[in-house]
């Protein structure tokens, strides 16, 4: 009796074990598109077994939305985009610092978090797109230069409102310093040949449409308009290359500070950042993947090579706010 006893109380374990492990799951709030993020999340599912549970959102939402669930929040992992909306996140107290061996060889030291509250898990340009039939590329040369007099009412841009200008200028500060800064942003104000755009894919069409000759945007959405379009006369120019680099920012991740799934967040995020799922991870909008070993998608890849700036894309957050002030003083809205 007490063998049958046993046996029993050692099935029923066991089924209590098959029963938890089939049901493991992690929960996560990203900023980025669905169709963005649900091919990792099947992808990770049917290699593990972990079901991936996700909403998406904006950046600030998202974000907000954390804060305000505290501990009671079921977001084991915040996705989102621009390394300045990971600054902040961390700096709100949403986001804990991970201890993994795997994230710091996978994902290079200036893509990451100085207390490792978060990785960058894809990589964007921000660089200047010019139009073909009336720009020579050797007149081009760096993002400063593009308040030169030769572009005077040939200058487009999107809204300082969003964050990947406010970090681009934040670099700026960064690398030249406020008060020159300051003078860089008012030559590209005066230089515009129209109010700044909402957008980069409009301040692109608008490039191509010859409202203006020249832009600087995120290289996804040149890549984007290209696919739909290969007509536009659009080319990419890499700035900078002889002084301090591309502008590169990042999308990342972290795992919240109340997590009730942290071990699986981690094994997540750990897996996101592998090459085999950095090619992926990036090719889903045209971005460059963060671990170095990821493949670049093809279209891509036929951009060419280039030196990227090799700041730390924490900086962007640092320098925010100040960045921001700075915009607003030199006129750009």
């Amino acid at each position: 009796m007490k063998k049958l006893i046993t046996l029993s109380l050692t099935a029923l374990l066991v089924a209590a074990w098959t029963v938890s492990a089939f049901a493991t799951e992690v929960v996560v709030y990203s900023a980025r598109k669905e169709h963005q993020i649900k091919p990792l999340f099947e992808a990770y599912t049917a290699k593990t077994g972990v079901e991936v549970k996700y909403i998406t959102g904006k950046a600030g939402a998202l974000l907000e939305r954390i804060k305000a669930e505290g501990k009671r929040t079921p977001a084991d992992l915040f996705i989102t985009v621009d390394a300045g909306n990971l600054w902040h996140a961390a700096n709100e107290g949403v986001l804990q610092s991970v201890d993994s061996n795997i994230l710091t060889d996978n994902i290079p030291a200036h893509l990451r978090d100085p207390q490792n509250r978060w990785v960058g898990l894809s990589v964007r340009a921000r660089t200047i797109v010019y139009n073909t039939d009336k720009v020579n590329p050797a007149d081009l040369s760096t993002y400063e230069a593009l308040g030169d007099a030769e572009w005077k009412n040939r200058l487009l841009l999107r809204t300082s409102k969003k964050v990947y200008n406010q970090s681009l200028v934040a670099s700026l500060i960064a690398e030249k310093g406020e008060a020159e800064t300051g003078k860089i942003v008012k030559s590209w104000v005066a230089n515009l040949s129209v109010h700044p755009f909402s957008s980069d894919t409009k301040a692109l069409e608008a490039v191509a449409a010859g409202v203006g000759d020249v832009t600087m945007v995120n290289t996804y959405y040149f890549g984007r308009l290209l696919k739909k379009n290969t007509d536009l006369p659009l080319a990419i120019f890499w700035p900078n290359q002889k002084t301090f680099g591309v502008h590169m920012n990042v999308s990342g991740a972290g795992v919240t500070t109340h997590a009730k799934n942290k071990a699986e967040a981690v094994k997540l995020l750990e897996w996101l950042s592998s090459a085999a799922a950095q090619g992926k991870f990036a090719s889903l909008n045209m971005e460059y993947p963060a671990n170095e070993s990821g493949k670049d998608d093809p279209i891509v890849a036929a951009w060419g090579e280039f030196k990227g700036n090799p700041m730390n894309v924490a900086k962007y957050g640092e320098y925010q706010a100040r960045a921001i002030k700075l915009m607003d003083r030199a006129g750009y809205k």
